[in-house]
């Protein structure tokens, strides 16, 4: 059985390179996907392999994206070899974003779409601490949060205000996917109490 394409969308500062790393550490079957970005090599953030914007021009040309976008004055794309891993029956965990999404759902069917959310204050208060953006691009990343995704396609909400630990355990639940067994046993954490996921 062929994996899905979990797209994963949120606004900065919500959280999505945590959440996916998270989920990639709890779900020994999934890949996390390398995306090809005209950003600087060494920028703070996700890993990817950063060109030019000749060179990604170039990549378009050859075919060697399965979706390809811009967004921010940068150009991001898919590689093609995301489709080995699917048929690997790997799930595949890809950062996207909401106006690359209808095209993703046409190029990958089973496209699941988790949305991270967080309270403004709590987003606003996460852009700051990273001291990248004004007060008004903060403004108008909150605002961008707001807005609704495309219709017609499957997605989960997450919340992402609290402790990481209990995002990755609702995301789990979420995307109804088995996690590595706990080392102290199927049933039971650490502390001998019993397992529950709490999927709100």
């Amino acid at each position: 059985m062929s994996g899905r394409v979990i797209a994963v969308v949120g606004p900065s500062g919500v959280g999505k390179d945590t959440v996916m790393q998270g989920l990639h550490a709890a779900l020994p079957k999934s890949h996390l996907v390398r995306r090809v970005i005209t950003r600087t090599a060494g920028a703070v953030g996700e890993d990817f392999d950063a060109v030019t914007q000749r060179e990604f021009d170039a990549l378009v040309q050859n075919d060697a994206f399965s979706v390809h976008w811009r967004a921010h004055g940068l150009s991001y794309g898919i590689p093609k070899t995301i489709k080995a891993e699917l048929d690997q029956g790997k799930d595949c965990l890809v950062n996207f974003s909401r106006g690359a999404l209808t095209e993703a759902a046409r190029e990958f069917p089973d496209l699941v779409v988790l949305n991270v959310t967080a309270a403004p204050e709590t987003i606003a208060t996460r852009l700051t601490a990273r001291d990248r953006e004004t007060a008004d691009e903060i403004a108008q990343r909150i605002a961008v949060s707001q807005k609704d995704l495309p219709p017609g396609l499957d997605v989960r909400y997450l919340s992402n205000d609290g402790p990481i630990s209990e995002t990755i355990a609702r995301a789990i639940a979420l995307l109804c996917l088995q996690a590595a067994p706990d080392p102290a046993g199927p049933d039971q954490t650490d502390h001998g109490r019993p397992r529950t996921v709490n999927a709100r």
